[in-house]
């Protein structure tokens, strides 16, 4: 796999799977991802929708390693196993990092997706862009969010914007492509609505940030996270994830349709789930240190708390990375790249808990039983929000835009 410095250097207008292969990225592995993929061709998502609900979108930027998070490999060689124990969870059966007990014991709410797959190129910007629109962009041509979709398609008579982004978008991660982050050919004015701090920091104004979005007047400030309960705010956490899933909550409770939130808006010089496991980037201590009792902490406490004011239902979590680890332990203790497999968590939105959807093989290197793809998470993001993935939108260019080209969705 490639490195980010390696990967800057290659040249942004042609970062389809045939055009990495041919500047010696991918391999093998790609190829048998490629060849699963194919196996597993994906019907249509049809034509029927579904509950118009919410989603709360958590993008876990760096993207975590599989083996230390929701699918480890206890019998396996310890250079593939990792470092990290392994803990049983609320559903029998399956099992979770050991640094993950608050969501172990919410299991039974929870839905995991552990194959995860995608056969492009491995970089974060083409992880990011299949998820939060459905496909690859073009050069002259970016693909629209979902909640951009969402927000030319849905109304809401709510006192917050249909499209809420905390605290804003992700920058350069390495390659200086579009992240899929904004309204693109559809309309650039569907973007996002950002607070552009993180909640509960300085520079958070509340008040100012409702006023620029039209939400005061309108009853409470559904972005003044002064309003709730300390111990509410400590359930959470007080991390940047924590607070910005307590305001996700607050955000749905009003009438967002999408929120998405960014834990991170770079990969380089801080604590990100790029666990390379040598500076600019993270280290697999840094999963057990910091990272993994956030994550537990954080989505924990938004199930939770959802389930408590009757909105889990309605509401569909979501928390992925944009592509997983390498099986195999480098040089330096980290893992490196991997699109072929991964895992995502889901919880709400109509899903039924405690499930496990797909597997991967033996050393979590790639699926071994039912290819999810990109954008069939996306299509089930649609599905949950009552727009019919396999609607083809009119852009102002004139071309037909298929929204979840070829999906699978989950529900």
């Amino acid at each position: 796999m490639h490195s980010h410095d390696e990967g800057s250097r290659l040249g942004a207008s042609d970062w389809s799977r045939r055009g990495f292969l041919k500047a010696g990225g991918l391999g093998t592995l790609g190829l048998a991802s490629a060849e699963l993929m194919a196996a597993g061709a994906r019907a249509s998502g049809g034509t029927a929708t579904r509950r118009a609900g919410s989603v709360i979108f958590i993008s876990l930027v760096g993207g975590p390693s599989q083996l230390e998070t929701f699918d480890p490999k206890p019998d396996a060689p310890s250079e593939i196993r990792g470092p990290f124990g392994s803990i049983a969870t609320s559903v029998p059966g399956v099992r979770i990092s050991e640094y993950l007990p608050g969501l172990a014991r919410r299991m039974d709410r929870l839905t995991l997706v552990r194959s995860m797959t995608h056969a492009e190129a491995p970089i974060h910007e083409t992880g990011h862009q299949l998820l939060n629109t459905g496909g690859l962009s073009r050069a002259d041509a970016d693909r629209p969010h979902f909640g951009a979709v969402a927000s030319h398609r849905l109304e809401t008579d709510g006192r917050s914007p249909r499209f809420v982004m905390i605290p804003g978008p992700i920058g350069h991660t390495g390659v200086s492509i579009s992240h899929g982050q904004a309204g693109g050919m559809l309309d650039p004015k569907l973007g996002p609505y950002t607070t552009d701090a993180t909640p509960g920091t300085v520079g958070y104004d509340a008040r100012a940030i409702a006023l620029r979005a039209g939400s005061l007047g309108r009853g409470d400030n559904p972005f003044n996270l002064d309003d709730e309960r300390s111990s509410t705010r400590d359930a959470y956490g007080r991390t940047t994830l924590g607070q910005g899933c307590l305001l996700a909550r607050r955000l749905v409770e009003s009438g967002t349709r999408v929120v998405a939130l960014n834990m991170f808006d770079t990969v380089f010089d801080k604590v990100t789930w790029d666990a390379h496991g040598r500076k600019p980037f993270s280290s697999l201590e840094d999963y057990r240190r910091t990272l993994l009792p956030t994550l537990d902490l954080a989505v924990s406490a938004l199930v939770d708390d959802l389930q408590g004011r009757g909105l889990l239902d309605s509401t569909l979590i979501v928390a992925t990375g944009e592509f997983g680890r390498t099986p195999r332990l480098n040089q330096w203790g980290g893992r490196d790249h991997w699109p072929a497999v991964w895992t995502a968590l889901l919880a709400g939105g109509g899903l039924p808990g405690g499930q496990v959807i797909g597997a991967s093989d033996a050393h979590a290197a790639e699926p071994y039983e039912r290819p999810v793809a990109p954008v069939d998470l996306t299509a089930t993001i649609y599905r949950v929000l009552g727009i019919d993935p396999a609607l083809v939108l009119d852009t102002p260019g004139g071309t037909g835009l298929a929204i979840a080209p070829d999906a699978r969705p989950l529900i």
